[in-house]
């Protein structure tokens, strides 16, 4: 739901967050991640149009990217499967479809993330635009991916505004806590 011929910047923001865990999947661990993130965005004037929880599959993953980047969805956020286990498979999966990288996002959220954890050092995220949806892969620590969400929404805000042809020019939002 948009507001057709609104200012880019008087649009209203919409997001989807899907969480990748076969063991959540499951129901052997409750999504921690999933609904954290969600708080986050709404808390920052996101709507949240989608949210989903499915099992570490290329397939499922892509599944769902591709829907909700065809729909009104302004921003995907993922949770899980960015390590490096070996059914760990969300950037691969994200990657695939990405028609624009945004390395600089994720390198942001690696080098924040090592203050607090050296292992998110680790982190295979990827982030970038499909269509002109915004796709970023977060930690499935659900401390590590809202940290890493609220570090980078003053930045989404600004590409979602370039993406839908606004310039960029625009006042720069502050940094919100």
């Amino acid at each position: 739901m948009g507001m057709k011929g609104a200012p880019i910047s008087e649009r209203i923001l919409t997001a989807a967050v899907l969480t990748v865990s076969d063991r959540s999947s499951r129901g052997e661990r409750p999504d921690g991640a999933g609904p954290r993130l969600e708080k986050v965005l709404r808390t920052r004037g996101w709507d949240i149009l989608h949210r989903r929880l499915i099992p570490d599959e290329i397939s499922d993953i892509q599944s769902a990217l591709r829907e909700w980047s065809r729909g009104k969805v302004d921003l995907i956020v993922t949770t899980g499967g960015t390590g490096l286990g070996p059914r760990d498979v969300t950037p691969e999966a994200t990657e695939a479809l990405l028609e624009k990288k945004l390395p600089g996002l994720v390198e942001w959220m690696r080098r924040e993330g090592r203050k607090k954890n050296h292992f998110a050092a680790l982190s295979r995220a990827v982030a970038g635009v499909r269509q002109r949806t915004l796709i970023v892969n977060l930690p499935g620590n659900p401390s590590g991916a809202a940290e890493s969400l609220a570090l980078i929404l003053p930045a989404l805000r600004h590409a979602r505004h370039t993406l839908h042809g606004g310039d960029h020019n625009q006042p720069r939002p502050a940094a919100q806590p």
